[in-house]
């Protein structure tokens, strides 16, 4: 059982890409992230919520591109993800720099 003292995971979640693996589904404008692929909720939805249990995890921090801010945003909102802070690329650089 956590106590007040113990700390809480923060989730990061990598929200980059072009938008070309799983075209024409997914586009530069919605990668393949922001679509609802598996169910009524995108995957990022799914993966927010996953990191919903504020007794385990603090608000999420995802890491995106700047064209994708506000439909991220808007999408958590959706999701009732609280909190989230959105940390934006200035340029893309695959998975490990980021």
């Amino acid at each position: 059982m956590m106590t007040p003292t113990d700390k809480l995971i923060v989730p990061v979640l990598l929200s980059g890409g072009t938008g070309s693996r799983l075209w024409p589904l997914s586009r530069e404008a919605y990668p393949k992230q922001l679509l609802s692929l598996l169910g009524e909720k995108t995957l990022l939805q799914q993966t927010a919520m996953r990191t919903a249990d504020k007794t385990i995890f603090s608000s999420p921090m995802v890491i995106a591109n700047a064209e994708h801010r506000f439909v991220i945003g808007e999408q958590l909102r959706e999701a009732g993800i609280d909190g989230a802070k959105i940390i934006l690329e200035p340029l893309g650089r695959n998975t490990a720099p980021a």
